[in-house]
């Protein structure tokens, strides 16, 4: 039986060590480049938001987002309607970056894509993105019980 759990942590864990080591020239890491890929995307996001998306405990996105502040990389302001919200914006210096950043990031998924048919692809990612709705609607103490 092949699980696919030792799977897909193999490929989370390889990927960790690949953006580490791709996106070290510019002091990022494997725990902040999301944070930064997302803000590209959408820039302005309260941290609670970043959080929400990425499935990251909101003590690791306040760390990874104090860091890519420290960096230069991001900048933190209160949300003017709201003041208990901090929303975050990228830096020109993260603007800069913008296009290099995304190229290293981009490169291990055309990796992954390698050799592959685009049908075997496509149905790679059907089936993650279902399993991914899955999880996002179970409650998963409901499983240990």
């Amino acid at each position: 039986m092949r699980y696919i759990g030792r799977l897909v942590s193999i490929l989370h864990r390889q990927s960790q060590i690949y953006f580490n080591y791709a996106l070290k020239e510019y002091n990022i890491t494997s725990a902040e480049y999301a944070f930064l890929m997302y803000l590209y995307r959408q820039d302005g996001l309260t941290q609670e938001e970043l959080s929400s998306y990425l499935y990251i405990d909101k003590s690791a996105t306040h760390r990874a987002i104090k860091s890519l502040e420290k960096k230069g990389y991001v900048i933190k302001a209160k949300d003017d309607e709201d003041k208990r919200y901090n929303r975050v914006y990228l830096s020109a210096k993260a603007k800069e970056l913008k296009d290099e950043i995304r190229q290293r990031v981009r490169r291990w998924s055309e990796y992954l894509r390698e050799g592959l048919e685009p049908e075997t692809v496509n149905i790679v990612s059907d089936v993650l993105e279902k399993m991914v709705a899955k999880v996002e609607k179970t409650n998963l103490r409901r499983l240990l019980e």
